[in-house]
């Protein structure tokens, strides 16, 4: 069915203007009936995060999150728009979505005042009701809020003509949702200037006479760091918000790894075939989460659930490399294409240390760890003392992120004891499967110390302790 085109017939057809924020707490109730998901690609929050999240959107709310880097804030808060109506109309050509019921802007009212029932009305979407703002404090009140526009002041307008105006974004997304990330970099002067938008609902810009009574719902994230300690949102502002919702990182290894397999981009070779053993994603997720308690490990800045995803990346495609260089079909990552992982929790982690190239030991150890943690788990020692007394009897194995797959599948047939142990883990009788399962063992029984081993280079030996 077409949609009324002016406001003549807007109003025949029966459409009601309501706030956007009531528009927000119907869609939401509507969802939250049926049982659908607040917000779509969040995990680990049922219990916590989006119970509150609803509890603002029905008491109509301006929001604030609160939580450290990677904790979904800004995909939570870029999700809201789809509980806005899909279209809504605004008088033609307004650039601040002016209600043909009620505009607010001087353009709007002239043209309605011109034209009557025959103004033309478009339809915008829902998507372009959304403005966002990354703080920084460069940040102008020209462009959260207005300015005069010296061009249109060049055309001939006088500056006491409200059309000279250049709208700021707050304006602009009017009927809509506006978002502040990272509030707290916001400079306290220009944090007044949201003092109006969040109580009056209105805006002012410079010395002109003129008020825009805006329709606008806030959200804004922020750092508790900086939001509690620092004091760089002024009082009046934190007063303002409904509601402070505290985000967290995922509780468990399990939450971990179902956000990592969501975000994580597929790797794109139709010529091989990529298999992650359940043991090598879970000694990824369990070295974020031991980075997240240790005390090498700065947690003011927070360790992300990106560190996971591009952990998880490297160690795919490191093993990619390996299977391409030595033209193996079967891509599964092993413990010794871990020391990859360097390369992507550098940058994702702020070791605290007083010494200088500490960082990349911390990161050892932190690998070592995981390694370690996830192997005890999986693994009870008990099931392997028959595997043990061979190695004490002199046997060796060669290990790396060189040696073929097919080196590993030799060694189960020399020893029948390593078969057992490792058939269970491989979870597949591919070469590449038996060789991960294989190096896994060997690592966790060398981190349990119960075998000795000697690294050079990419090559790793390991034997009895006798």
């Amino acid at each position: 069915m077409s949609r009324p085109a002016t406001l003549g017939q807007l109003r025949e057809s029966g459409w009601e203007s309501v706030p956007v924020k009531e528009e927000v707490r119907r869609n939401a109730a509507a969802r939250i009936a049926s049982g659908e998901p607040l917000v779509a690609g969040v995990i680990g929050f049922d219990d916590s995060v989006l119970p509150q999240l609803e509890n603002a959107l029905l008491a109509g709310h301006d929001v604030i999150f609160l939580g450290e880097r990677g904790q979904a804030k800004t995909r939570m808060i870029r999700a809201l728009t789809a509980l806005l109506d899909e279209w809504l109309p605004i008088v033609a050509g307004s650039e601040i979505n002016d209600n043909p019921f009620a505009p607010v802007s001087r353009h709007a009212r002239d043209v309605i005042r011109e034209h009557g029932d025959d103004t033309s009305i478009e339809w915008v979407h829902r998507d372009t009701r959304f403005g966002e703002k990354l703080a920084t404090p460069d940040t102008s009140i020209a462009d959260l809020i207005g300015e005069v526009d010296p061009i249109k002041v060049a055309e001939g307008r006088y500056l006491s003509d409200e059309l000279t105006l250049h709208y700021g974004l707050v304006p602009r997304t009017n009927r809509g949702i506006f978002a502040i990330n990272e509030l707290p970099d916001l400079a306290e002067r220009i944090q007044v200037g949201l003092l109006n938008v969040l109580e009056e609902r209105d805006v002012q810009v410079r010395g002109y006479k003129i008020r825009l009574p805006l329709d606008v719902m806030l959200v804004a994230s922020a750092n508790p760091e900086d939001y509690t300690n620092r004091g760089r949102i002024i009082t009046p502002l934190k007063d303002r918000f409904g509601a402070q919702i505290r985000t967290h990182y995922p509780l468990d290894v399990e939450t971990e790894l179902a956000v990592v397999r969501q975000e994580a981009h597929a790797l794109d070779q139709s010529a091989l075939r990529v298999q992650v053993p359940d043991f090598m994603s879970e000694v990824v997720a369990t070295l974020t989460h031991l980075a997240r308690s240790s005390p090498h490990v700065n947690q003011r800045s927070g360790v992300s659930v990106r560190l996971s995803i591009a952990n998880y990346e490297t160690l795919v495609a490191n093993a990619t490399r390996r299977a391409l260089r030595l033209g193996e079909p079967d891509v599964v990552p092993r413990v010794s294409d871990l020391e990859a992982l360097a390369a992507s929790t550098a940058g994702k982690v702020e070791i605290e240390s007083l010494e200088d190239g500490r960082d990349e030991a911390v990161v050892e150890r932190l690998i070592k760890a995981a390694v370690l943690t996830v192997f005890k788990a999986r693994c009870p020692i008990e099931r392997f003392s028959e595997l043990l007394l061979v190695f004490d009897e002199g046997t060796v194995i060669h290990a790396g992120d060189d040696v073929p797959s097919k080196d590993y599948v030799d060694s189960l047939s020399r020893l029948p004891a390593l078969r057992a142990s490792v058939t269970d883990l491989a979870g597949s009788e591919t070469p590449a499967a038996i060789a991960s399962a294989v190096e896994f063992v060997l690592e966790g029984l060398h981190l349990s110390k119960r075998l000795n081993k000697e690294a050079v280079g990419a090559r790793a030996t390991y034997r009895g302790r006798g």
